[in-house]
């Protein structure tokens, strides 16, 4: 099976410039500067026509929640696989706070049994660390898994790592494995003295959504943060900070901490809290306007990936305040157009993107043969292309299964044209092919 990719402009690798694709099978066949002859066009079983489009790497999303197993009522592995591929995302990183949660080599294998044959996009589990598996972390097998997942703050179920002994023992373990930390940095004590100020102060159960910023604040992330990355430095761990969302975090960046920004981050802030409530609502909080925008300003600088934490929930179970309305929302399917509008507002130019979505997720998690477009890589690939006319989004868009957005009723001028998972053209066009599977992702 041959696919040619023809007249795109390719962004990779820190440049941009017009050439042909030639994929075989699952692989990047060869890259053609300059274009190849029309009739050895012919000769091919698929030919896109990218004349007016940019072609990217895949996107690697190190960072959802598909909910799956346990959640199924509001995602599943298939729905949003389908999501995924719909937005230009071609690898996706899934989290281990799932029913029951991926802390035993038993519930890791189970988990990558119910992906096959069923996810749309490629994929790989994060084993989530306790305050009692270390000798489950020790049999890991990490050619399989893109690193440790370490929750120092509220989370699900017995996933807070909160004793020093334990902590200490995870941080000496990931750098043994050589395997990256990603940590979830709140302060649980600095959150729950906060909300019960609020609850007491608004003399209720379920304090204001607009309080959430202030409950779980800069303050909690930014002592859980700071713990965090002193731990790295004393056992010289490599630790990436999930989901960033204040300014003063920024500053603890560098060495072997690196950071992460989630879309959300980057586009909401105080204010939108008025307009869209609990459907901005996650953890860490969308917080104050100065840090979206130093997270905005920290992409060209010290930000090393951009994600999503893609973590749907029914309306239903968003309804309520900063108390009860679950937190996390769907962002897999629009986060690729949402950075390209960026790029439009000079946030950043488009070989940043790749590098931050691309690139820098394929070098952090020492992913194999992907995040480039390179001859005898994977064949993942995203065409884009930027709409004279912008359009709404509409509800009627959405692939998740708890079916909703955030970004309802926003203009965007950018679409995603083909999505191309190991070769295989999962979507184009609005037309999306059932048939086709991604693969369990392997690292060196």
């Amino acid at each position: 099976m041959q696919t040619l990719i023809k007249s795109g402009t390719i962004i990779n690798d820190g440049h941009r410039e017009k050439a042909d694709i030639i994929v075989e099978d699952d692989r990047i066949k060869d890259i053609v500067y300059g274009g190849i002859d029309t009739m050895g066009a012919s000769s091919f079983d698929v030919i896109i026509d990218a004349a007016d489009a940019y072609v990217l790497p895949g996107i690697i999303d190190s960072h959802v929640h598909f909910r799956e197993p346990g959640m199924t009522h509001k995602a599943d592995m298939q729905t949003e696989s389908r999501a995924a591929a719909y937005g230009g995302v071609t690898t996706v990183f899934d989290m281990p706070n799932t029913k029951p949660q991926t802390t035993t080599l038993e519930a890791l294998e189970a988990k990558r049994k119910l992906a096959e044959g069923r996810m749309h996009v490629n994929y790989a589990f994060f084993p989530g660390a306790t305050n009692d598996n270390i000798d489950e972390l020790r049999s890991l097998d990490v050619t399989t898994i893109p690193g440790i997942k370490l929750f120092m703050g509220s989370s699900t179920g017995n996933m807070l790592v909160d004793r020093e002994e334990a902590l200490n023992g995870v941080f000496s373990l990931a750098r043994k494995m050589n395997l990256p930390l990603m940590a979830h940095c709140e302060d649980t004590e600095t959150i729950n003295a906060n909300m019960a100020y609020y609850k007491h102060l608004q003399n209720t159960d379920d304090p204001d959504v607009r309080l959430h910023p202030l409950i779980r604040s800069e303050e909690a992330c930014m002592k859980s943060s700071e713990l965090a990355a002193r731990m790295a430095r004393r056992h010289d761990t490599r630790l990436h900070i999930a989901h960033i969302s204040t300014e003063a975090e920024l500053a603890l960046l560098g060495g072997n901490v690196t950071g992460e920004a989630t879309v959300a981050h980057l586009l909401f802030s105080v204010p939108d809290y008025d307009t869209l409530g609990t459907r901005i609502k996650c953890n860490p909080a969308v917080k104050m306007t100065r840090d979206r925008n130093a997270l905005r300003t920290a992409l060209s600088t010290k930000l090393a990936t951009v994600s999503t934490d893609h973590a749907p929930h029914t309306l239903e179970e968003k309804q309520g305040g900063a108390a009860r309305a679950m937190s996390g929302m769907p962002m897999v399917q629009f986060s690729l157009i949402s950075m390209l509008e960026m790029t439009d507002e000079g946030v950043l130019t488009m070989e940043r993107l790749v590098e931050l979505m691309c690139h820098n997720q394929a070098r952090l998690f020492s992913v194999n043969e992907r995040g480039f477009l390179k001859k005898g890589y994977k064949a993942d690939i995203a065409v884009v292309k930027r709409n004279d006319k912008p359009y709404k989004l509409t509800a009627d868009m959405i692939q998740s299964k708890c079916g909703w957005s955030p970004l309802e009723g926003r203009e965007f001028h950018w679409s995603v044209c083909q999505t191309l998972v190991n070769g295989q053209l999962v979507y184009s066009d609005g037309t999306f092919n059932d048939r086709t599977n991604g693969e369990h992702v392997t690292f060196r």
